[in-house]
């Protein structure tokens, strides 16, 4: 991972645009306001809508939580709720047709919120901090996210995370996610993290070892090519906090759930 920039959108709501949901926000991969020539939004006002937006508030360990009152939890349960239609429905359409589904999970405030992180760094990356971060495994559940997985599980679907975690954070993914009861199909088979050292061999347009140039879209977009042509599965439904987790087709319908903390093109 991970972020190239960063604070760069607030987000209120989720709207729904053709077959995606994607989250609202003041900078978006189709909508950025990086080249604008007016006054930009202030940053401290900023930074006051995103805690609204969050409902966000620190626990007795000081550790900042989202409310699950506020309008980003009502965005995801809407999320949620056309998301569990979807999969239901595309699961035995493709089953009549002899086809696998699968659904394919982004992990960075996909499934893991990451919020605490932002609020305790003010909103800014740093790869040492970032790293002994996602280590401790202790990141909260994204609002409905892990029962979304097993939902997907119980109607035979076959999971996948597609994650720009690298191998070095597998051991502190899986056990976070197992934390937080997103405990379905966390192997090496199911789990494709950044691999920079000995990239797989579908990526090789862009990846050789010890020379990675692949964008976050065309690494995302070339791991759903491989799920799809190489272990011949049907991805019914993609989900991603960023327009790059889900840019690139291989994917029958896309989810952007909200994030207005960072932007990773």
């Amino acid at each position: 991972m991970r972020k190239s920039l960063r604070a760069a959108a607030a987000g209120a709501a989720c709207v729904v645009a053709g077959a995606a949901l994607y989250g609202a926000g003041a900078a978006t991969a189709g909508q950025s306001t990086a080249n604008s020539t007016h006054e930009p939004y202030n940053i401290g006002l900023l930074v006051k809508d995103i805690d609204t937006y969050y409902g966000t508030t620190a626990d007795a360990n000081g550790v900042y939580q989202a409310s699950p009152d506020s309008q980003y939890a009502k965005d995801l349960a809407r999320i949620d709720a056309d998301a569990r239609h979807h999969i239901d429905k595309e699961a035995r359409a493709a089953r009549r047709h002899g086809e696998k589904p699968a659904v394919v999970f982004d992990v960075d405030d996909t499934l893991l919120l990451s919020l605490d992180y932002e609020k305790r760094y003010n909103y800014t990356y740093n790869s040492t901090t970032w790293n002994d971060y996602v280590n401790k495994a202790d990141r909260p559940a994204v609002f409905g996210s892990p029962e979304l997985v097993r939902y997907a599980q119980s109607k035979g679907v076959e999971v996948f995370y597609n994650s720009g975690l690298t191998e070095a954070q597998r051991a502190a993914a899986v056990t976070n996610l197992k934390k937080v009861g997103a405990d379905v199909d966390l192997d090496a088979d199911h789990m494709f993290l950044k691999d920079k050292a000995n990239p797989p061999a579908y990526l090789k347009d862009c990846a050789t070892p010890g020379a990675w140039t692949c964008t976050t879209v065309q690494y995302k977009a070339g791991t759903r090519r491989h799920i799809e042509q190489d272990l011949g599965y049907e991805i019914i439904a993609n989900f991603g906090d960023q327009y790059s987790d889900l840019d690139g087709g291989y994917a029958d319908r896309t989810y952007k759930l909200p994030n207005p903390t960072y932007f990773v093109s």
